[in-house]
């Protein structure tokens, strides 16, 4: 009950946070070129700090099993949920089908998960909640970039690995094998720049919400039928599969949060990037970082009783 509340209470803080830059979109405060501006600061320093933070952990060979599993699990989950996504929403609008395909494939794994999973079950579930975010970040800047671009990104090993996500995460993941530490003077402004990957993309999301006509929110049964996709068929799916192949406690907690976290701040992002409706996608953001104060407090605590 107690971890519950607390995912209850970490979404309505990212809520709150997302409020304000709805404000500062209404006062003037925020303007379109400044959240572009920010847009980039989240893409090539904020989020690879994110990933070196994460990494700094002390390495016990023991984990090795539980990072390698978690690979695997990402590797198979994202696969079903395109197939899945390719199956059964679909739009005449290119750009609203392409928002819905990347919601409900890609969760707010690094924003929402990582910051849970620490204060919740500690180091070991950040470990395993890194080695989630190195395959997530793989497919965001392959599959979500191409998804969200319409094409117009086109897909090589070189974009693949040298990209602001990938490259952050294979030397945190040098790193996090490797005995060395951030030295004392870096590591202090690595962790001010990490801490701004919850705040800096809810006011993104509440800046687009602010021009949103809520007429337009929830109006297909497609938009209802990718919310629950993303907020329940995933972790749930994720939850039975692993359970069957035996999987238990923190390894399986931490999978099933990270698999049940709502839509990714980065689909806003990545919308207004290419002009791929970010007025929908900060939407289907915000509708689903709402219903997962009730979603992650029912899959966290269903969850933990059987782990």
């Amino acid at each position: 009950l107690e971890r519950s509340e607390c995912v209850g209470t970490r979404v309505l803080i990212l809520f709150i946070v997302m409020a304000v830059g709805f404000f500062c979109r209404k006062l003037k405060v925020l303007t379109e070129g400044g959240v572009k501006g920010l847009t980039d600061l989240m893409l090539c320093v904020v989020t690879p700090c994110m990933m070196f933070k994460a990494f700094q952990q002390p390495f016990e060979a023991s984990l090795l099993r539980g990072f390698l599993i978690t690979l695997a699990v990402v590797a198979v989950m994202y696969t079903l949920e395109i197939g899945i996504a390719k199956l059964l929403l679909h739009d005449k609008d290119d750009t609203r089908r392409r928002v819905l395909h990347f919601g409900a494939v890609i969760p707010n794994c690094g924003y929402m998960a990582l910051p849970l999973l620490q204060e919740l079950w500690g180091a070991e579930a950040v470990i395993y909640g890194a080695a989630f975010n190195t395959a997530h970040v793989l497919f965001l800047w392959t599959y979500g970039l191409s998804l969200m671009s319409g094409g117009k990104a086109k897909l090589s090993l070189r974009k693949a690995l040298v990209n602001p996500g990938t490259v952050s995460a294979v030397i945190g993941l040098i790193l996090f094998f490797c005995p060395f530490r951030l030295p004392v003077l870096i590591a202090p402004p690595l962790d001010y720049l990490a801490a701004l990957n919850a705040p800096v993309p809810m006011l993104i999301i509440g800046f687009y919400l602010a021009g949103l006509s809520w007429r337009t929110v929830l109006r297909k049964g497609n938009e209802y039928l990718m919310l629950a996709l993303r907020l329940l068929v995933a972790p749930l799916l994720t939850m039975g599969l692993m359970w069957l192949c035996g999987v238990r406690r923190v390894l399986l907690i931490t999978n099933v949060v990270c698999m049940g976290a709502p839509v990714a701040t980065m689909c806003t992002m990545f919308a207004a990037k290419y002009d791929a409706d970010p007025t929908l996608s900060a939407g289907m953001v915000a509708v689903s970082t709402v219903l997962s104060v009730f979603t992650m407090t029912l899959v966290v605590g269903f969850t933990s009783y059987i782990a």
